[in-house]
């Protein structure tokens, strides 16, 4: 469930790409420690994180014993001058991350918590699926894109977003310049199933490595669950 009582689904870049979005996106304010006495090490943070992840999300893996690396999460596709690039921001998948990465797609997600509940209420669904989705250009010049061409083929069905939400300043002008980068986060209805396999397209370009990536991603899901009973960290 979401910080805000709706259960979300939650697309694709190493740790520093993802900390760029996040100076362009708006970042919850982090909390500073309280006053008082305390002991010379200072409070096991990290340890307490994991127990309070574990405890108030049951059923999902415990955050903090991943190895897997973003771009072992990531789809690409290239579409004449375009190299379009996502990852799921599903609680199922990106707690199979590294800790750093996890902390990184984590705090990407909640920055736009309230943009994601406002597409809830006004298509009137409570089951969201969100991704990270980035656009690069491959050719010199300027290079247009059309962020609603970006496709999702599941279940047997076609999803078109929902909504995008812009993360880069200039997304919405749908131009990149020489070498440029935009990224945004799209919403699509919760129907998407991300553990069966699945297709995105854009244009007339296609993959769909997803059903691949599965095995992968359930033996990771069974080693996270084994580091965190026996305390292990990866």
């Amino acid at each position: 469930m979401s910080h805000a009582g709706m259960r979300v689904r939650t697309g694709v870049l190493v740790v520093g790409s993802i900390s760029a979005a996040l100076a362009c996106a708006s970042s919850p304010t982090t909390s500073s420690t309280s006053g008082g006495a305390r002991s010379p090490q200072g409070p096991d943070t990290t340890a307490s994180t994991r127990r309070r992840a574990t405890d108030t999300v049951p059923g999902l893996p415990p955050p903090g014993f991943g190895t897997l690396r973003q771009e072992d999460l990531s789809l690409r596709l290239t579409s004449s001058s375009l190299q379009v690039r996502a990852i799921p921001l599903d609680e199922s998948i990106i707690r199979l991350l590294s800790p750093d990465s996890y902390r990184a797609m984590s705090e990407l997600k909640r920055s736009k918590n309230d943009a994601i509940a406002a597409v809830a209420r006004r298509n009137a669904v409570r089951e969201l699926s969100v991704w990270y989705v980035s656009f690069f250009a491959v050719e010199r010049g300027e290079t247009r894109f059309s962020p609603r061409e970006f496709i999702i083929t599941n279940v047997g069905r076609d999803f078109r977003p929902l909504d995008v939400i812009p993360l880069t300043p200039g997304f919405g002008e749908q131009r990149l310049r020489q070498n440029g980068r935009q990224d945004a986060l799209y919403v699509f209805d919760g129907q998407i199933d991300i553990q069966q396999p699945l297709t995105i397209s854009y244009e007339t370009a296609r993959n769909d490595d997803w059903g691949g990536m599965l095995p992968q991603i359930e033996r990771e899901r069974g080693a996270v669950k084994s580091r965190a009973a026996a305390g292990r960290t990866p």
